[in-house]
């Protein structure tokens, strides 16, 4: 163990670190600066090191007075410790650690980390709308992408209106039966009427912008029972109409098996005990019976 005795009057010398603003936050593709000011030291040359740290894994950024990585060709130390990074990228949201040793002072080395939010923009969402649904029936829309950052909330629109998240609170969807879930982009309708017919689209937005997907037509049409109970009367006298022709066919021996008859003849199985011999003067078979003993 070591002893440190501080005299009044006397000042602990310690490295020491601060920084303007811990959490940056900026938008895909502009500058940033990471605020790392050394607050006190009596090291002339103090060493600086800048870390990038994310998902778990640790990399350099400044190292050895030179920049590392993709970094070396847009970012530069700034007032000796700081650092800025142009042209962010989402993949520079990370945690980076300035480290600064300073081997004459007592505490020869000191840290900060500095958390760096890149916000993306939305990209325009995939919308999905059914075409046409009968009246009473259930329908769903969705809408989501994928590249935002913070993740998009999502809201949709009818006509180029909003529709209201509460159907209650506006007399306007007072007929609707609709829910909408503003975090995963899905619009339900539990049971459609007509006038829920028209034109949807849905919206996509967080912190550094929004994207709207095209308009597309949903119909809501009235289901027309009689139509299709005649069509199901026609469908069965079809089949009734085929399965008689069927019957009628079979009765007249269209689909019997063909026999050979007339000129091809097939000479019976010879009975037992019976041999059968042609005579000179005749042109057909006899026959004489003899014993087999």
């Amino acid at each position: 163990y070591y002893l440190l005795f501080v005299f009044p009057g006397c000042r602990l010398l310690a490295v020491e670190l601060t920084s303007s603003n811990t959490k940056p936050v900026v938008q895909e593709f502009q500058s940033v600066e990471l605020s790392c000011i050394i607050k006190s030291t009596v090291t002339p040359d103090p060493r600086i090191e800048w870390k990038k740290i994310r998902d778990g894994e640790t990399s350099y950024v400044f190292f050895d007075n030179k920049m590392q990585g993709d970094f070396a060709t847009r970012a530069e130390i700034l007032s000796r410790t700081s650092l800025v990074i142009k042209n962010t990228t989402r993949m520079d949201t990370a945690t980076y650690r300035c480290e600064v040793a300073a081997p004459s002072d007592t505490k020869t080395i000191d840290e900060i980390n500095i958390q760096l939010t890149v916000q993306v923009k939305p990209m325009t969402p995939r919308c999905t709308v059914p075409k046409a649904v009968p009246v009473g029936k259930t329908a769903s829309l969705h809408c989501h992408e994928n590249e935002g950052y913070p993740k998009s909330t999502y809201s949709w629109y009818r006509n180029s209106e909003p529709l209201s998240p509460d159907t209650k609170s506006n007399a306007k969807f007072q007929n609707s039966s609709y829910t909408v879930n503003p975090t995963t982009g899905t619009l339900v309708f539990h049971a459609v009427h007509k006038g829920d017919t028209g034109r949807y689209s849905c919206i996509a937005t967080n912190d550094a912008g929004f994207a709207k997907c095209e308009e597309q037509e949903m119909e809501v049409y009235d289901l027309n029972i009689g139509g299709i109970i005649g069509g199901v009367l026609v469908v069965l006298a079809v089949l009734v109409l085929i399965t008689l022709g069927i019957c009628c066919a079979y009765r007249r021996g269209y689909f019997a098996n063909s026999k050979e008859s007339g000129e091809s003849y097939k000479t019976p199985a010879k009975p037992d005990g019976v041999n059968y011999i042609r005579t000179d003067d005749e042109g057909d078979f006899r026959h004489k019976s003899s014993f087999v003993i």
